[in-house]
């Protein structure tokens, strides 16, 4: 079982990561008997979202998966400010959670954090793009670029929060995440909130790039870098994982 986490929205930028994820799920999915793997992908947006609507975006994600392998596609959808059904998450093997308002994907999936916890410790893979990255932590940073109302990052990256906001997260790693690091300059975001004491330690993902969590050592895979944040004694500890891969 694996953590893919990009650090975009849903693309074909990294085919390595969509088919490590294909795999894995097929593996899963042929120990339990089944020709092709069942794929719940989550989408929370509104109809008039500039992104396209909840089933737009669901089948730019089927023909994204369908370019690396056969999969049958669970739709999974919620409008900002709507709650997803837990039992559509359960019973697949693997879960893709996409891009959006990430504040709106933590409080979405919350009610179901728990079926999706139990499905990856069952061996089914989690893939997640931009907001599905970010709510994969215990502690999880959804937005904001003040911190004690001093600017940490910009505006632009707040997902409309003023404070940096840290909620309760999926808890499938403990490692807080931050997306589109040096794209939209987060990698400060993550910075001041570990020096706050909001978080202790936490990773920024640059765009086309991504961290696989699994067994062994962290991998990176794409073109940018992964930059990991500590506490310690001396202060607070940054240093970049290059790509691995």
């Amino acid at each position: 079982m694996s953590i893919f986490l990009a650090g975009q929205g849903e693309s074909g930028e990294n085919p390595a990561v969509i088919a490590g994820f294909l795999g894995e799920a097929q593996r899963l999915a042929t120990s339990a008997g089944r020709t092709r793997p069942r794929i719940a992908v989550v989408v929370v947006a509104d109809e008039h979202s500039t992104y396209g609507t909840p089933a737009e975006r669901v089948a730019g994600i089927t023909e994204l998966l369908s370019a690396h392998g056969a999969a049958d596609v669970v739709p999974v959808t919620a409008p900002e400010g709507g709650v997803v059904e837990a039992s559509l998450c359960a019973h697949n093997d693997g879960i893709l959670v996409a891009g959006g308002h990430t504040p709106s994907y933590a409080a979405a999936l919350g009610a179901s954090a728990t079926v999706i916890r139990d499905l990856v410790s069952g061996g089914a893979p989690y893939l997640g793009f931009s907001a599905g990255a970010a709510i994969v932590a215990e502690r999880a940073l959804v937005g904001g670029w003040l911190i004690g109302g001093v600017p940490v990052a910009p505006e632009a990256a707040s997902e409309n929060r003023a404070e940096v906001s840290i909620v309760e997260g999926l808890g499938l790693i403990d490692l807080t995440v931050d997306v589109h690091a040096a794209q939209w300059g987060t990698l400060t975001r993550v910075i001041a909130a570990v020096e706050a004491g909001l978080i202790t330690e936490g990773i920024a993902i640059d765009e086309n790039t991504a961290l696989v969590v699994g067994q062994g050592a962290l991998r990176v895979v794409g073109s940018g870098s992964v930059w990991r944040v500590r506490a310690s004694e001396a202060g607070v500890l940054v240093s970049s994982l290059g790509a691995t891969e």
